[in-house]
């Protein structure tokens, strides 16, 4: 393996190392295990930049992070960002610089021709999955609070939208800053419209601010939220929002997961960051490994000829793949409504 084939790695969640939410394991991992079954015969190296994103910093960290990787004409692909608002930062530089980038967020929009998305939920898909379950459960008047920020607002949206169109009425809103510690008034204002269901839309740290005061009220109604509950893997924000239903990206009856987690020894809490490494990792290796040439119109090629491989996230048949002008890489019933009940999350 004479020749070295060079893949950026965008963070958008810390200005460097150590790295927060590091995806290069995963990324390493499977290109790895292609190039020992001999389909990959380059040495693979990863080069890193650090843009601390929104919403806790930058825009322009982020547009910066990209054009350091972007600037290095043998980078021949991207791996990022990974939130929503950062992928759509990304997207026009992407699409500018013509290098194949995989984001891995939940922004629909952070599509093009050259930027590949990994769903990592989805800010239009997801309040489809939440409207439909509340109705199923019999909740008709839903009360919302979310995030004054592109992905608060599109999540309500698509509420909004789906809710017209099944016959739910949303009786009351309120926005609160994606950075809320206190949303108190906010909740008063939704309970006072006298919803049967509580909905939460945003990235996910403001979501204590609005659970502790709504259960300070002693509301017993069904409480449910967009993939900001995944947050709950870590156990003091779990407490938090305990008896909450919310999306998240992996099922307990996915076997392609519970083959991996099996492999690697890995518990229930580590499953979820199993389910997107492993797909996340091998979408870059097969990119890699069905490109003809290693230049960044050839890896793009690469990429949009990885289909159809079982997805270890979403529910069992899930798919992984892209193709001509197909850029989300999750097929099938990829967001899986889970529970906080005691600190576990249970598959609803």
């Amino acid at each position: 393996m004479a020749k070295t084939v060079r893949v950026g790695v965008l963070n958008d969640m810390c200005d460097g190392p150590p790295a927060v939410g590091d995806i290069t394991p995963w990324l390493q991992r499977e290109v790895e295990a292609v190039q020992a079954s001999g389909r990959l015969d380059v040495e693979v190296e990863f080069v890193h930049a650090y843009g601390h994103g929104l919403p806790t910093g930058t825009a322009k960290a982020v547009e910066r992070a990209f054009m350091e990787l972007a600037r290095q004409k043998d980078i021949v692909m991207i791996a990022g960002p990974a939130i929503g608002d950062n992928a759509l930062i990304a997207t026009p530089l992407v699409e500018r610089e013509r290098v194949p980038t995989i984001n891995w967020a939940g922004a629909e929009r952070g599509r093009g021709e050259y930027m590949f998305h990994l769903q990592v939920g989805s800010h239009e898909d997801e309040s489809l999955v939440m409207a439909r379950h509340m109705q199923a459960i019999g909740a008709r008047r839903l009360g919302v609070v979310y995030d004054q920020s592109p992905i608060g607002t599109r999540h309500l949206k698509y509420l909004e939208d789906e809710a017209r169109i099944i016959g739910l009425e949303i009786c009351a809103t309120e926005s609160i800053s994606p950075l809320e510690e206190d949303a108190s008034d906010a909740v008063d204002m939704v309970l006072k419209a006298k919803p049967d269901g509580f909905v939460y839309l945003g990235l996910g740290l403001s979501a204590p601010a609005v659970a502790q005061p709504l259960a300070a009220n002693g509301w017993q109604g069904p409480r449910i939220m967009n993939t900001a509950g995944i947050r709950g893997m870590d156990p003091t924000f779990a407490a938090k929002i305990d008896q909450w239903i919310y999306v998240d990206m992996y099922s307990d009856r996915n076997l392609t997961l519970a083959a991996k987690c099996k492999e690697l020894g890995a518990g229930p809490r580590e499953a979820l960051s199993v389910a997107k490494g492993y797909d996340f990792g091998r979408l870059v290796a097969e990119g890699l490994a069905r490109a003809l040439e290693f230049t960044r119109e050839g890896v793009k090629t690469g990429l949009e000829q990885v289909k159809w491989m079982p997805a270890a996230e979403g529910e069992e048949g899930t798919t992984l793949g892209f193709g001509i002008q197909d850029r989300g890489a999750l097929h099938g019933r990829y967001l899986v409504l889970r529970q906080w009940r005691n600190g576990q999350s249970v598959e609803v």
